[in-house]
């Protein structure tokens, strides 16, 4: 077992070193921003959504189950891919059932943030964009453009 250790973090060490650094980072952030959806309710938002346009009976029962069944999901899917982003391979698995960007309910997109950075008149008092786009359910911001 002595000798197996260090044969195991060698073969670890290798992986990473040989694999480039574009890869392992962009399935790390992919793992982060799928575990996050379970704060950020962005399935859920989307199946309640959809269900209540489809099926106004049951829409919210059946798309609240349904939505937090699906960020469960992903969230399993984003704690996969924390664990092993070290290793290939580093394209996103199961597209067919999740798409590998966050997803949003169609009636909103985020915009870029209210912030003196992108709004370089801000002392004016003349900017806008999402106030709080991190919050779950905000959809407040100024000056829709």
């Amino acid at each position: 077992m002595k000798k197996v250790i260090p044969f195991l973090a060698l073969a670890a060490l290798l992986a990473a070193f040989t694999s480039g650094c574009t890869g392992p980072e962009q399935k790390f952030s992919r793992g982060v921003d799928n575990v996050y959806d379970v704060v950020r309710l962005g399935e859920m938002q989307r199946s309640i959504e959809q269900n209540v346009v489809l099926d106004s009976d049951n829409g919210y029962v059946f798309g609240t189950y349904h939505g937090f069944h699906r960020s469960l999901e992903r969230a399993g899917l984003g704690v996969y891919e924390i664990i092993t982003a070290p290793f290939p391979p580093y394209h996103p698995i199961l597209t067919k059932h999740f798409s590998p960007n966050p997803v949003y309910p169609d009636s909103y997109q985020p915009k870029r943030y209210s912030d003196s950075i992108f709004d370089t008149d801000s002392a004016v008092g003349f900017s806008g964009g999402d106030i709080a786009p991190f919050i779950p359910g905000s959809r407040f911001n100024v000056f829709d453009n």
